[in-house]
């Protein structure tokens, strides 16, 4: 019998995991995708057809994030994105014909005309702004009509743009104030679906709160001692929070700081 695999098993943004939140052991297949560093950690889909075997549930991979070490998310993070990239990425975007993996790297090969595709992150800034010694600017997204939680201001990288540029735009686009003394904290891979968080912190410079009402549905400075509902432990806007408000530390050579 073969030696077991520790196996992600996905179905959308779930993850299959016993009643512990431990990931199962399963005999590897041939359409595993296999991690380069462990031939013993495999990641599948687990199709529509298939039962849900006993002892196992799927729980949304969100859930997992404050259970789990941040070395255990970044893999399933690593784990889902990869499957994301290989199932988008059956046929060739330039002649159109079926692709194949590559069988030493991360690549989908095109017999056909030789085109490689490789998997591609998105990059998406995060900013925490503060006010004064002891104001910060968190924002509720229009599209969260569950909970009344505040976050950060965040949005994606456009083409030709430097990260510091994409900090300002996003902050006058959806809150239009500007900022000053943008820098860089951490990074964090979100993959929902295939994001790479960059965190900056930055100051309050000028401008009134004028809110994007289809992305913003209210801003406020809040101070340090009176937060309203923030983002979970182990994500990164919470640990930039923490770090604003509490002089926690956002990013070290343990990996801690989520």
């Amino acid at each position: 019998m073969s030696e077991l695999s520790l196996a992600y098993i996905f179905h959308q943004q779930q993850l299959l995991v016993d009643h512990n939140f431990q990931l199962p052991r399963v005999e590897k297949l041939a359409s595993d995708l296999s991690f380069h560093s462990d031939d013993q950690v495999i990641a599948r889909d687990l199709l529509d057809n298939e039962p849900i075997p006993e002892g196992l549930e799927l729980i949304p991979i969100r859930q997992l994030l404050p259970l789990w070490s941040t070395k255990q998310f970044e893999q399933a993070s690593r784990a889902i994105q990869l499957l994301e990239w290989r199932r988008n990425h059956k046929f060739c975007s330039h002649c159109g014909h079926a692709t194949e993996a590559h069988a030493s790297e991360y690549a989908m090969i095109c017999p056909a005309c030789g085109y490689h595709q490789y998997p591609r992150v998105q990059p998406c800034v995060i900013t925490v702004i503060t006010r004064g010694e002891d104001e910060i600017l968190l924002a509720k997204n229009a599209r969260n009509t569950r909970s009344n939680m505040y976050g950060l201001i965040a949005g994606f990288v456009e083409v030709g743009e430097t990260l510091e540029e994409a900090v300002r735009r996003e902050t006058l686009e959806e809150v239009g104030i500007r900022v000053k003394n943008v820098q860089y904290l951490a990074s964090q891979p979100w993959p929902f679906p295939s994001n790479l968080m960059i965190a900056f912190k930055a100051e309050y410079a000028s401008g009134e709160l004028c809110l994007q009402e289809e992305e913003i549905s209210d801003a406020q400075f809040f101070k340090f001692d009176q937060l309203p509902e923030i983002p979970f432990k182990g994500s990164i806007a919470h640990a930039m929070i923490m770090h604003a408000t509490e002089g926690t530390t956002v990013a070290d050579d343990t990996r801690e700081w989520l």
